[in-house]
C-alpha cells in the first residue's frame, strides 16, 4: 500500500516584484491499492443510544441497521457494542465475531428506557475499541437522538481527543432532530471521523451502510501530513489548514521537533481523495522556479504491522516571474469555495446565536451563492431556504439547522440502498 500525494497551488505563478503574496496550497492524499495488498481486519464499535426517546420505530430501525452490519463483517473482523441511556454498559465485548446470530440476538433484546449520557457511552466504547486495535482499522459509530442531559459535553470532547491519541476514529450519527449538532461535530472532527444526520428512522439502514463502506475502504491509519516550509514562507496565523473533501473540517497544526508542522489526518481510504487546503504567505522571491515547501505523509500500515512509515518527500514549486501572468487552478478554486461555504455558514450560525437574524440571513445567502458557484445546487437550495425563512421572520426548525450544518460540511451524495 502506497500513499499518493498531489500538491497544487491556486496560482502557481508569483510576481517577483511583490514584497508579499498569499497562496492556497491544495494537497490531495489517498492510499493507492496494489494487487498483493491484503485486507486489513476491521475493529468496529457501535455505541448506541437506547434512551426512552428512541422508543418505537427509531430503536427498531437502529437495531436492524446494526444487525445488517454484523452480517457484512468478514472473517477476522472484530466488533463490540456499547449501549447507553443515563448509564452505559457493554452489550457485546470486543471480539472476533464467530457467532453472528448470538450477537444479533443481543442487539435485538435492546429496549428503550431512561435518559442520555453520551460521555459514558463514549468512555466504554473507547475502552472496548482499544482492546482490538492492533493490526486493525479501528472505528466507532456513535448514534444518539438527544442532548447529553445526564453527561458532560467537555468530557465528551476530552474522550474524542483521547481516542485520536490512541489512533481510534469516531463517527457520529445524529438521529432525529433533537441532538446537539455542535458536540457531535466536535467529537467527529477531533477524532478524524464524519458527522451524519439521520432525519427519519427509515434512513438509518442506508446511512449505517454508507459509513460501513467507507470504513471498509480504509487501508492506512494514523496518518499525518508533514509540512516543511522554505525561508520566507509561512502558514497563516488564523485557521491555516483545513480539510475540504470528503468533509470540511478545520485541522489543528502541531509543530514537530525538527521544525516541520504536522496535521493529523487519521485513516486513509483506498483510492479515495482527502483534500487538504493550506493558507500560506510568501515573501519576495527571486525570479525562476522556486521550491517553497516540502510535504510528506507519515502513516501506519496495519496489514504489514508497520508504523511510522514515510511517503516520498514531495517538493512544491512556484514560478516566480518578473512579468506576472496568473495561472489559476480551477480544482483548487473549487476547494477554496468549499471552505468558504463552510465558514460562511459557521458565521451565520454564530450571528443567529447572538440574536442577529438579519446578519445570519445575509451570511446564509452568501453561502448559498458560494454553493452555486461550485455547482453544489443541493446545498444552495438548503442554505437559501434557511435564509428566506429568517428574512420572513420565522425561526429555523431543528431539522433546518441540522440540514444547514450538514450541507455546509460536504457535498451531499445519494445514499445507496444496502
Amino acid at each position: 500500500m502506497k500513499v499518493s500525494l498531489q500538491p497544487s497551488l491556486n496560482d502557481a505563478n508569483l510576481d517577483a516584484t511583490q514584497l508579499n503574496s498569499q497562496r492556497q496550497l491544495s494537497i490531495s492524499i489517498s492510499a493507492i491499492a496494489e494487487i498483493l495488498d491484503r485486507q486489513v481486519p476491521l475493529n468496529l464499535c457501535l455505541i448506541l443510544d437506547h434512551s426512552g426517546s428512541m422508543g418505537g420505530r427509531s430503536l427498531e430501525t437502529v437495531k436492524e441497521a446494526a444487525c445488517r452490519l454484523v452480517d457484512r463483517l468478514n472473517p477476522g473482523d472484530r466488533l463490540s457494542v456499547v449501549v447507553f441511556d443515563h448509564r452505559a454498559k457493554v452489550l457485546v465485548p470486543n471480539q472476533v465475531i464467530e457467532d453472528p446470530e448470538h450477537v444479533k440476538r443481543q442487539i435485538n433484546r435492546l429496549a428503550a428506557d431512561g435518559g442520555t449520557a453520551i460521555d459514558e457511552g463514549l468512555r466504554l466504547g473507547i475502552e472496548e475499541l482499544a482492546k482490538g486495535k492492533k493490526e486493525t482499522v479501528s472505528q466507532a459509530f456513535l448514534l444518539t437522538d438527544g442532548e447529553n442531559e445526564h453527561g458532560n459535553n467537555d468530557r465528551c470532547l476530552k474522550f474524542a481527543q483521547l481516542a485520536a491519541s490512541y489512533n481510534l476514529t469516531l463517527n457520529t450519527l445524529g438521529f432525529g432532530d433533537n441532538w446537539n449538532q455542535d458536540i457531535l461535530e466536535k467529537i467527529a472532527d477531533a477524532a478524524s471521523g464524519t458527522l451524519s444526520y439521520i432525519q427519519r428512522p427509515d434512513q438509518a439502514i442506508a446511512e449505517f451502510g454508507r459509513l460501513f463502506s467507507r470504513v471498509q475502504a480504509v487501508s492506512l491509519t494514523n496518518a499525518y501530513l508533514l509540512f516543511s516550509l522554505m525561508p520566507n514562507v509561512r502558514l497563516a496565523e488564523l485557521k491555516p489548514v483545513a480539510q475540504v473533501s470528503p468533509d470540511t473540517i478545520e485541522l489543528p497544526v502541531q509543530p514537530e521537533g525538527d521544525g516541520r508542522f504536522a496535521v493529523r489526518l487519521g485513516d486513509l481510504m483506498k483510492d479515495t481523495e482527502r483534500v487538504i487546503l493550506a493558507n500560506i504567505y510568501l515573501g519576495q522571491l527571486p525570479a525562476g522556479k522556486q521550491a517553497i515547501a516540502n510535504i510528506q505523509v507519515r502513516y501506519d500500515d496495519p496489514a504489514e504491522n508497520q508504523t511510522g512509515l514515510l511517503s516520498a518527500n514531495q517538493p512544491v514549486y512556484a514560478d516566480v516571474t518578473s512579468v506576472y501572468q496568473p495561472a489559476t487552478n480551477p480544482e483548487v478554486q473549487q476547494s477554496i469555495l468549499a471552505l468558504a461555504k463552510y465558514r460562511q455558514t459557521q458565521l451565520a450560525e454564530a450571528k443567529l446565536q447572538q440574536g442577529d437574524r438579519a446578519g445570519a440571513a445575509t451570511m446564509l445567502q452568501t453561502a448559498a451563492k458560494t454553493a452555486l458557484q461550485m455547482g453544489d445546487t443541493g446545498a444552495a437550495t438548503v442554505l437559501q431556504t434557511s435564509a428566506t425563512q429568517l428574512q420572513s421572520g420565522q425561526d429555523l426548525s431543528e431539522s433546518d439547522r441540522k440540514k444547514t450544518r450538514i450541507v455546509s460540511k460536504t457535498v451531499l451524495q445519494d445514499t445507496p440502498h444496502q
